[in-house]
């Protein structure tokens, strides 16, 4: 049973790293399009003052929570932490070079606050013996 679910797991985060480069590299924004059919518009998940930028702040702390679960049993915490780091830090700067997009630095910042927020919060439960 929980290898099954260790492999859902391992699934969903390959699967969702997989939207987020699809997401992240398109030029413009394909939920915009779906929603309302306009590549430029930037939906927010919640309605909230700093904009997109929370959007940025919730999908790495899922994603980054996901990818540190089963990276945790094979005890590549560490070289999950800067895969994640690098890789949120990458995809806001590629937003300088494709079209339709902007880089803005609050996004950085979001999805660089995610990272570690999932990481400290793997830690505490790692040290409660909540997750082994």
């Amino acid at each position: 049973m929980k290898n099954t679910i260790f492999s859902i797991i391992k699934y969903v985060y390959y699967f969702s790293l997989l939207v987020l480069l699809i997401l992240y590299l398109f030029p413009g924004s394909l939920v915009g399009y779906f929603l309302y059919n306009n590549l430029g518009h930037q939906p927010d998940l919640i309605s909230n003052p700093i904009g997109t930028s929370l959007n940025h702040l919730l999908f790495f702390m899922y994603l980054s929570f996901l990818g540190f679960i089963i990276r945790i049993q094979k005890e590549l915490f560490l070289n999950s932490l800067s895969f994640l780091f690098g890789i949120a830090i990458f995809l806001e700067l590629a937003h300088i070079i494709i079209p339709n997009r902007a880089f803005e630095f609050y996004d950085l910042f979001a999805n660089s606050v995610g990272v570690a927020l999932s990481f400290f919060l793997i830690r505490l439960l790692k040290g409660l013996k909540i997750i082994y």
